[in-house]
């Protein structure tokens, strides 16, 4: 019986391998295909509803690039549905669901099994940015409750996530799982999200909605209102933009 071992990539993460020659496929197609850290914004392409299996076992990664960390490593076989498609530079990344986690992989490391539906999708996934702005700005003075998602009290990923729903698309519910939904992006627009570090938590603790101006629109506090980026207490604790 072969011996499971670890294998370091020439990246530096660290992949879990079921037999020798698992680990020479993985070496050789992640040190080819997970190019050098990309920096270019991804331009996002498709949604499909097809599914596919990773060829090895492979480096789910919170964001497209190898330059993001490493959140799960899955195992050769195991099926995943793509949500979303980045292209960045020459490389094309995947967002996937796999055993209930979200992430991207590159896309030489999976292969399709069964599906064929694909329907083009916006990088908005076609919710109008004005649309989410205003149904934002109308909920301005709603009180905040902890647990709120609806207007009788919202905290802050319950206002993102009841914005958007009126917006015409479904989001994720707690701040940390819309952080893993959406993908950074370095030119924010009206609309898009602001996340926040170390507000009341070590991390990624606080989202709101850019709105434009360097602005944005949350719950926080005592209730939702516009905040400016430029100010002390918001500039210090900001953390990035992403889009979902």
């Amino acid at each position: 019986m072969k011996k499971a071992f670890f294998t370091l990539l020439a990246a530096g993460a660290l992949v879990f391998s079921s037999s020798a020659t698992d680990a020479q496929n993985i070496t050789q197609a992640q040190t080819q295909t997970e190019v050098a850290q990309e920096t270019a914004e991804p331009a996002i392409v498709q949604v499909s509803s097809s599914t596919y299996k990773f060829k090895y076992a492979t480096n789910v990664r919170r964001d497209a690039g190898t330059s993001h960390g490493v959140i799960k490593v899955a195992a050769k076989g195991a099926t995943a549905t793509i949500t979303r498609t980045a292209t960045i530079g020459s490389g094309t990344w995947h967002k996937v669901r796999t055993g209930g986690t979200h992430g991207w992989v590159h896309g030489s490391l999976i292969t399709k099994v069964s599906g064929s539906g694909v329907v083009q999708a916006s990088s908005s996934s076609s919710v109008s940015s004005s649309a989410v702005v205003s149904k934002a700005l109308a909920l301005k003075g709603i009180p905040y409750r902890f647990g709120g998602t609806t207007p009788a009290g919202f905290d802050c990923s319950g206002f993102v996530q009841y914005v958007f729903k009126q917006a015409g698309k479904s989001v994720s519910r707690t701040t940390l799982s819309q952080y893993a939904q959406s993908y950074k992006v370095s030119s924010p627009r009206p609309g898009d999200l602001v996340f926040f570090a170390n507000t009341y938590r070590p991390g990624i603790s606080h989202v709101g909605i850019y709105i434009g101006n360097n602005q944005f629109v949350h719950s926080g506090g005592s209730k939702s209102e516009v905040k400016s980026l430029n100010g002390p207490y918001w500039g210090a604790k900001f953390h990035s933009f992403r889009r979902f």
